[in-house]
């Protein structure tokens, strides 16, 4: 099987940090800066930054439709921080989400301003005990249905959570030189890519 090769959306964000820990997780990592190089990627990042911002390039690059197609044949999508609050079904405050392919719903900058940036050492169920999350300005997923399997959470507060393909964490694992969160995001693609392979 050819080597799996995993996306980064580069429109904003911590682009160069999520491609440094998906190849030292054994992946290809290609920056994807044009929606027609989706068709090349195994599994997408959807990186941290302002997700107000990122929506408004999505918009303008014109990838909305051809994410959202992304995710529904089944290929793996991974959201951190501001990636998160896209893949969400509802968003706290808002009338409208964006991408809507997480059944769950959340909450912007829940733990305060830049001020209220935090670590945390966290178990991660399936990745491992101990992880060391970077919170800056995070969300937090206020709800979750029933088939969203929660992965960890930090003061009762659900911060990391698995729904089928889609995976999403309110911290940035790319910040740490622990890349167990990269590790699980492409065991759960090569799984993916090894299953649509027989489709």
């Amino acid at each position: 099987m050819t080597k799996t090769k995993i996306g980064i959306l580069g429109l904003q964000g911590a682009v160069r940090e999520h491609l440094q820990s998906v190849i030292a997780s054994g992946a290809e990592g290609v920056v994807i800066k044009q929606k027609e190089q989706l068709d090349e990627i195994d599994g997408l990042i959807l990186p941290g930054g302002e997700s107000t911002t990122m929506r408004r390039l999505i918009d303008k690059y014109d990838f909305f439709d051809a994410l959202v197609a992304f995710g529904k044949k089944g290929k793996p999508i991974f959201g951190t921080c501001a990636g998160l609050i896209l893949l969400a079904k509802n968003i706290v405050g808002s009338d409208s989400a964006h991408l809507q392919l997480m059944d769950i719903k959340v909450e912007r900058n829940a733990f305060g301003r830049q001020i209220a940036s935090f670590e945390a050492d966290l178990n991660v169920k399936d990745v491992g005990e101990g992880f060391n999350a970077v919170f800056i300005r995070a969300p937090y997923v206020v709800e979750a249905s029933d088939d969203v399997d929660v992965l960890a959470t930090y003061n009762g507060k659900i911060v990391a959570a698995r729904q089928n393909h889609y995976l999403c964490s309110a911290f940035h694992p790319e910040l740490t030189d622990d890349h167990r969160m990269a590790s699980y995001f492409v065991k759960m693609v090569e799984e993916s890519k090894s299953a649509l392979a027989t489709q």
